[in-house]
Formats: C-alpha cells, sequence, structure tokens
C-alpha cells in the first residue's frame, strides 16, 4: 500500500460511506471501518470495498479473552481485510492469540495475514485519563511498556499517537508498521483528539500510514480537503 492516507469511514449508514468512496475512493490508501458503521451495516461494506480492489482496515478493537480474540481474528480474516486492531491492554496471551489466528487462518486461504496493529493508549486520553483508570506511570512510558509486551507476542505493527513515533521509532524493528490516528490539518478543530500532529509532521517522524477521519469526511468538499492534504506530502 503505497499512499499512506487510511480515510475513516466513521459515518452512520451505507449511503454516506459509499458517496465519500466514490468520492475519494481512488486517492486514498485504505478505508477504515470501525464500530459504527460496522455495527450498522455489518460485512457488506467490507465486500463492496474489496470489490474495488481497494484494502480495508477494520478497526474495531478487540479486547476480550484469548480465545475470544482469537475466533473474532479469525472471521475478520476470512472477511478478507488487510489490517485490523486489537487492544494492548488485553495481554500478553491475548495478543499471541490474535497473530497466531491471522497467520493461522490466512494460511488456510492461501492469502496473506493482515496486519494486526496493538492499538497502544487512545489518542482522545492524557495522563489525566489514565489516572482516572488507576493507571498512573507516564503516558509515554505506559505506550512503551504495552508496546514492548505487544512485539513479545509477536505483533508487527502498531496504532500509535504521532507524539510517540520518536520514541517508538528508536525500539522497534525497523519493519515494523506503525499507524497514526490524531492527525489534523493547522485549521481543523481538534474535537476529541489530544495528542495530534499534521500529515506532514508525522510522516517526517516516520509513520507508517495516517488514519484521517473528520478532516475529510466532515469536509464540505471532501475530495478538495484530501488532496489539500496530499499537496502537503
Amino acid at each position: 500500500m503505497q499512499n499512506p492516507i487510511i480515510a475513516a469511514l466513521d459515518v452512520p449508514h451505507f449511503e454516506k460511506a459509499n458517496s465519500l468512496i466514490n468520492d475519494i475512493g481512488g486517492q486514498v490508501g485504505a478505508f477504515k471501518i470501525g464500530m459504527e458503521l460496522f455495527t450498522a451495516v455489518g460485512p457488506r461494506m467490507i465486500h463492496d470495498i474489496r470489490q474495488r480492489e481497494t484494502p480495508v482496515f477494520l478497526d474495531l478493537k478487540f479486547h476480550d479473552i484469548p480465545n475470544t480474540v482469537r475466533k473474532a481474528v479469525s472471521a475478520a480474516v476470512r472477511l478478507d481485510v488487510q489490517m485490523l486492531t486489537i487492544h494492548t491492554h488485553g495481554g500478553l496471551e491475548m495478543m499471541k492469540a490474535a497473530e497466531s489466528a491471522a497467520q493461522e487462518t490466512a494460511a488456510s486461504l492461501d492469502k496473506a495475514p493482515p496486519l494486526v496493529l496493538g492499538v497502544s493508549v487512545l489518542t482522545s486520553m492524557d495522563q489525566s485519563d489514565l489516572q482516572s483508570i488507576g493507571i498512573t506511570t507516564a503516558l509515554p512510558d505506559q505506550v512503551l511498556r504495552v508496546i514492548e509486551l505487544g512485539l513479545q507476542a509477536g505483533l508487527r505493527g502498531f496504532v500509535c499517537s504521532p507524539l510517540e513515533i520518536d520514541p517508538l521509532r528508536r525500539i522497534l524493528p525497523p519493519e515494523t508498521k506503525l499507524v497514526t490516528p490524531g492527525i489534523r490539518m493547522a485549521t481543523d478543530a481538534l474535537a476529541d483528539q489530544k495528542r495530534i500532529l499534521s500529515p506532514q509532521q508525522a510522516m517526517a517522524k516516520g509513520a507508517d500510514y495516517l488514519v484521517i477521519g473528520r478532516p475529510i469526511y466532515a469536509a464540505p468538499a471532501p475530495r478538495e480537503a484530501l488532496n489539500q492534504i496530499l499537496a502537503t506530502l
């Protein structure tokens, strides 16, 4: 996937998502399907995007007991997604189960395994949010801790804030992929994002892929907004 832009289809129904896909489909590297759209539409959206030969990033952030996550990842592989997310805070055994399920199911189907991405700390959270749930570790240290655990589990990629790219690149194998949400242009509203950078800054720091939602789908002219982002890269 050469184009680093993953457009988030964080919209409530099929018609809105389909309109966005028709508008910008040839200009992004992949489309992200998250909880809202998948709950509303189900696998149909994945099938429609894959028929266009466009990669799909299934962002459901699996976090459950290892056996449940194993079966969920296997189901996602059978849906033919190229990337999917799990929560690193689910622990070592859960992450191992996710990665092994991706590898084994893909092998049984004679296809490449999807990239299982460990979500470190949500970009909507800051230090006070961590403390409110009983995590007193400094936020950057917590990110490093769970990503090191993900490496032990065999994960080949992670989701992190663009602000954490520098320290992570110092410890990660060079082939490890980093996917960064929390991407905003200078004129964009932050909304519920707290740890952000611009697309150009994130790529310069070493991000492999940028997940961009509201700056594109909520723009009056999504194609124009996307072109402005691409121009900065």
